[in-house]
């Protein structure tokens, strides 16, 4: 009996503790807030936004084995899926004050992870020109090795999507779900051409753009 009384004590004492876990609130570029009640490790904000993010990720692999398996209707769906989490991770943060450090840096690298092992999938089975994933590849590899790189070397940079860079995303991603939807009809996928050059103007547009942005911040921070 004494033994269920020390029990019950120490669980009603944690629970107690677990109401009263602080919120963290770290001031930076716009809001940035982590709630550790739902944190993992108290490092990760576990919200909607960031649950949906991390979703995202996880689509990945199960994209690709569906394309790999043929399986392309299914994976038009989980596509428009991903797709879908990346309009809503952004519009609830911003709508439901859950706007995180973490968020931040994890949205544009989701992205760039699904975008560019879709069309690396996609060329490996024929559905795209290699061309079109060397551009895709190469602005987003080089965009993440100069992020990594000002991150290495303590040094503030805007890394913050630009229109342009939203319209490029915009683009790659409806290029992709309409090749899916094209290939699961039987339909000629070249007539989507027109748009494949739209879409790879904006990427090297877009790209350009980051890279002197990026190289304008560096030398402003070297100056300063």
């Amino acid at each position: 009996m004494v033994a269920f009384r020390l029990t019950y004590s120490r669980l009603t004492l944690s629970l107690v503790s677990l109401r009263r876990l602080p919120v963290i609130s770290k001031q930076g570029p716009g809001t940035d807030v982590m709630d550790a009640r739902f944190s993992i490790g108290g490092v990760v904000p576990l919200n909607i936004p960031n649950s949906l993010t991390i979703l995202r990720i996880l689509l990945i692999p199960l994209i690709v084995g569906l394309l790999i398996y043929e399986h392309v209707e299914y994976a038009l769906v989980t596509l428009i899926v991903a797709a879908l989490t990346d309009a809503l991770d952004g519009t609830i943060a911003r709508m439901a004050n859950q706007k995180t450090r973490f968020g931040a840096y994890l949205d544009p690298l989701a992205d760039k992870l699904l975008l560019m092992t879709t069309f690396v999938t996609f060329s490996l089975l024929d559905m795209v020109p290699v061309w079109t994933v060397i551009l895709v590849v190469s602005r987003d590899a080089i965009l993440l090795t100069g992020t990594l790189l000002a991150h290495l070397t303590s040094t503030a940079i805007d890394a913050s999507p630009t229109v342009l860079g939203k319209a490029t995303t915009l683009f790659q991603a409806g290029y992709m779900i309409l090749v899916l939807a094209f290939t699961a009809q039987n339909l000629d996928t070249a007539l989507l051409f027109p748009l494949l050059l739209t879409m790879s103007l904006l990427t090297v547009l877009s790209g350009m753009h980051y890279i002197f942005r990026g190289v304008s911040q560096l030398n402003n921070a070297e100056d300063s």
